[in-house]
């Protein structure tokens, strides 16, 4: 089986008690964490806060991401390196200076990613792929969780798959990934799945057991 990343979303955690979810997500098993950042405006919702965000940050030594789903995004990118993000996603959509933007972020000792909405294309981007460390596709309309999986991207995880050999980026995946879709996607190349409602939060089984059966808990 490829390796997989398994990144869970913040958004979906428990906010009542934010520090024990992630400590408990970290003792699971799980590679990434992953925090979205929402403006109300580039996406219509406000996500995870700077505090939210810190209390992440403070409470593990795993990898976090943060995933600006903001206009204008090289306005926050060094606040949130300065913060310790270890990845930072950007939308091309919202940057006019999207290259610029990615080196910033590489500049700053940071990996750099974009994140792409539905109805961005592959070819779109090309030029900024030598810049990246990561391709985050997003399967769903993003600001909401809770959507069906959108099949229509399927042919462009796949462009991408095959740029990234090229490149030398990873693939992820963000919205309505299932244990099917992770195991669907896996096999067609894709490495990195957020995981929020359906696959990893509110189930009934502890964390480590669904880390372990999503083929987690590598050693």
């Amino acid at each position: 089986m490829l390796s997989r990343l398994l990144c869970p979303s913040m958004m979906c955690a428990n906010f009542a008690n934010l520090e024990a979810e992630t400590k408990s997500l970290d003792a699971a098993g799980i590679d990434i964490f992953h925090m979205d950042i929402m403006d109300g405006d580039f996406v219509p919702n406000f996500g995870m806060g700077i505090q939210d965000f810190e209390l992440v940050r403070a409470s593990t030594q795993k990898t976090v991401d943060v995933h600006l789903m903001i206009q204008n995004p090289s306005k926050y990118v060094e606040m949130f390196a300065n913060m310790g993000a270890d990845i930072i996603y950007i939308h091309p959509e919202a940057d006019q200076q999207a290259a610029r933007t990615l080196d910033f972020i590489r500049n700053s000792g940071k990996k750099a990613g974009i994140a792409i909405n539905p109805g961005t294309s592959a070819e779109t981007i090309f030029e900024l792929l030598p810049l990246v460390n990561y391709v985050m596709v997003m399967t769903v309309h993003p600001g909401f969780a809770g959507q069906k999986y959108l099949e229509y991207v399927n042919p462009k995880i796949e462009k991408l798959v095959k740029f990234s050999d090229e490149f030398n980026f990873k693939v992820m995946v963000d919205g309505a990934i299932s244990p099917q879709k992770i195991g669907e996607l896996s096999e067609r190349g894709v490495t990195g799945f957020v995981l929020g409602t359906s696959a990893l939060f509110g189930k009934t089984q502890p964390f480590e057991e669904i880390i372990k059966n999503l083929g987690g808990n590598k050693k």
